[in-house]
């Protein structure tokens, strides 16, 4: 008879099928540990990470135009969006807005992750989409719309809490 020892090999198990299928689909994995799985940007895909206040709104947004396409969200209150590669953030959005576009290289956690504040998980599954980045611009462009940045302001205002 089968015995499981415990969660963590369950989960070790749970790891290894999620890197095979983000490798399936040509996402590239580049380790992560016992713990999670990093997937590097730049060649397939970038990240476009927020917090999760305006994550929430860009999702209403796509919603409501018909559109899902993969979210992760992390248990810091952060959201990303696997967008394609070769974008760049707009000016109003480079500075003290609190929105970082991961490119070039550098590794993103990746859903079912474990940090020692929770579980990265897929608030919409990337299968969903067929495991294609969103396109860069309507993404950009609804997160613009997500985020009042004032003069002088450091963070970013939800345009729908000011309402």
């Amino acid at each position: 008879m089968l015995r499981w020892d415990s969660y963590r090999t369950v989960y070790g198990a749970e790891l290894r099928a999620a890197a095979r299928e983000y490798s399936d689909h040509g996402w590239i994995v580049v380790g992560g540990g016992p713990a999670g799985l990093l997937l590097a940007t730049g060649t397939t895909l970038d990240v476009l990470e927020m917090p999760a206040a305006v994550g929430r709104l860009v999702c209403a947004q796509l919603r409501a135009a018909g559109v899902a396409v993969p979210v992760a969200a992390t248990p810091t209150g952060r959201w990303w969006f696997p967008v394609t590669t070769g974008g760049t953030l707009p000016d109003p959005l480079c500075e003290g807005t609190d929105v970082v576009l991961h490119t070039g290289g550098a590794a993103v956690l990746a859903p079912p992750s474990e940090t020692p504040d929770g579980w990265v998980h897929w608030r919409v599954a990337p299968a969903l989409s067929g495991y294609c980045p969103s396109p860069f611009d309507p993404i950009i462009a609804a997160v613009l719309a997500a985020v009042d940045v004032r003069e002088g302001d450091r963070l970013p205002v939800a345009a729908a809490a000011r309402r």
